[in-house]
């Protein structure tokens, strides 16, 4: 499968889309690498009107970045619970909550038919971008593929990934690194107790 540009290269385990666009959201924060795509304007701005998060307008301003990741941090927390952790605490659904009820979601007729809750994309701000994020949320969760997009067990990790295994239970983003890493570290800590 190619994977469109604006999904990191580092992505072994992609979701379908439109959900890929929410596991390359929240994978814009690289904890083991440290870099962070929201960071700043001159990073964000590129990446977010390339995967169709935000229009030709302006660079996003520092407000509306430590908004979007805000945002992400708050998906994360259910990303995080899909993996078994959690349930998100009322502080971490704060920031989903306070988007779902500034956004302004219209009903669209596709052309098979099918009528969609959709975020008008007219204006192609940031806030839209986000409130689409968050449509794409609420249609996985309905079709049945949102408890497969997950974070990585590892907590140096914490990358979001796409479980395609048919028990649905994996848990980290690559079994060769973060799985192996983690349960070496489970052996040598029953080991030593």
């Amino acid at each position: 499968m190619t994977l469109p540009s604006w999904v990191s290269p580092e992505e072994t385990k992609p979701a379908p889309q439109p959900l890929l666009l929410v596991q390359a959201f929240v994978n814009t924060l690289d904890v083991e690498a440290g870099t962070d795509l929201l960071a700043s304007p001159q990073t964000a701005g590129p990446w977010l009107r390339e995967a169709g998060l935000a229009g030709p307008d302006p660079a996003p301003t520092p407000e509306s970045l430590r908004w979007a990741r805000e945002i992400r941090e708050s998906l994360r927390a259910l990303l995080a619970h899909n993996g078994g952790g959690p349930p998100p605490s009322e502080e971490q659904r704060a920031p989903l909550e306070a988007l779902a009820a500034a956004g302004s979601p219209v009903l669209r007729v596709e052309p098979d038919g099918r009528v969609r809750l959709t975020a008008d994309r007219s204006p192609g701000t940031l806030a839209d971008g986000l409130l689409g994020l968050l449509l794409v949320v609420r249609d996985a969760q309905q079709e049945g593929n949102w408890p497969r997009l997950k974070i990585c067990r590892n907590p140096g990790c914490a990358w979001a990934f796409f479980d395609r295994s048919p028990a649905r239970r994996g848990a980290w983003c690559d079994m060769a690194g973060c799985g192996n890493m983690i349960k070496n570290r489970n052996y040598r800590a029953r080991r030593a107790g």
